[in-house]
């Protein structure tokens, strides 16, 4: 073997069609990620500037909102009040009108209102009608909502479950059928307050059931009036500081179900699981809960104020960075999440299975 034939064995020769080959083939490659890169950055700005455009007028649209004593009704009600909308809040108390009026402009109205009584509503939808005229109502933020009794779904009996479910879902379904004729003649905005816990239950009770029966409402409500011009969106906040996230209520609530309990159900969770089970509840909400309201609020009058509004918003860092996320998941990682974050109760017959099971072989 000569020297070149043992040079070209070692270091093959590459011939100039190769090399242009490999340079085309760098450039495609690059020109390909350029134009994704493109693409994408081009899709989020056209996306930007249409989620920024603006319905105009808001001095001549009329906004109904229900639960407007405290928290985030009390909050968009005077903040879409400064941005020139007509509101009229519903209060459940003589206090919360008051309150109410104290704190926004004369052009604000108030009425007395309770969402699980069917006259009340009739009532609040006559003095809407008189009050919008032929122009219709433009708003409606159904915000009016309960959490309590929550807990362990054995510590529940169905009255339980009725309360809290004649409120948040069956209140915001007669509210909402009551005032579709005003926001068909408006082509208005329908605004349903769901929850991140309308996505994945983590307690017993009747709030995760009725959040999960907002969604679905909401989603066929929807795809029934995008004909008539009405858009529907859905607020999924997660975990803020409200009347409904009330450590001492929610307490409260859990002494009074604990008590309640026969002794044999008490003594299968034995005597120190309901301290176990508030420390960690008052753990959890202290870690979670956001005292920034107006991250909810953004997001309503966003819905009520931008030309396409949002099908679903998720307020707060909780929602989009654990929850919402977490729902997705398979269901034994969200078991599995839920279950660090509460106590296991004394009578514990998985594990009491597993120890028979090791005893046995």
């Amino acid at each position: 073997m000569d020297e070149d034939s043992a040079f070209s064995d070692v270091f093959p020769l590459v011939s100039e069609e190769n090399i242009l080959l490999d340079f085309f083939q760098a450039i495609l490659s690059h020109l390909a990620l350029s134009c994704v890169l493109i693409s994408v950055t081009a899709i989020a700005i056209a996306w930007f500037i249409r989620d920024s455009i603006k319905v105009e007028d808001f001095d001549k649209k009329h906004v109904f909102i229900t639960g407007c004593d405290s928290g985030f009704g009390n909050l968009v009600a005077r903040q879409l009040d400064q941005k020139g909308f007509h509101v009229i809040g519903a209060c459940l108390t003589e206090k919360g009108e008051s309150e109410l009026k104290a704190a926004a402009s004369p052009r604000l109205k108030t009425v007395l209102f309770n969402v699980t009584d069917s006259r009340s509503i009739e009532s609040a939808v006559e003095f809407v009608r008189a009050e919008v005229g032929e122009r219709g109502l433009w708003g409606l933020i159904n915000n009016a909502g309960r959490s309590t009794p929550i807990g362990p779904t054995e510590w529940m009996q169905l009255e339980d479950f009725k309360k809290v479910l004649d409120v948040n879902l069956i209140g915001l379904i007669d509210v909402t059928l009551k005032f579709l004729p005003l926001l068909k003649k408006a082509q208005g905005r329908v605004v349903n307050v769901a929850s991140i816990l309308g996505r994945l239950a983590l307690n017993g009770g009747g709030y995760c059931l009725s959040k999960y029966g907002v969604e679905a409402f909401s989603d066929s409500l929807r795809r029934d009036m995008q004909h008539f011009g009405v858009k529907v969106s859905i607020i999924e906040p997660g975990f803020f500081k409200t009347g409904v996230t009330r450590l001492d209520l929610i307490e409260a609530d859990l002494q009074r179900l604990w008590n309640r309990l026969p002794e044999e159900v008490k003594h299968s969770y034995g005597p120190k699981f309901f301290d176990e089970y508030v420390k960690a509840q008052d753990f959890s909400m202290g870690l979670l809960c956001s005292s920034d309201i107006s991250k909810v609020t953004s997001c309503m009058q966003h819905a009520l104020t931008a030309r396409h509004p949002r099908t679903r918003y998720s307020p707060g860092w909780d929602a989009k960075l654990i929850w919402i996320p977490l729902s997705y998941l398979p269901a034994f990682i969200a078991d599995f999440t839920v279950a660090v974050l509460l106590p296991v109760p004394k009578d514990d017959r998985k594990s009491h299975a597993n120890q028979v099971g090791v005893a046995n072989t």
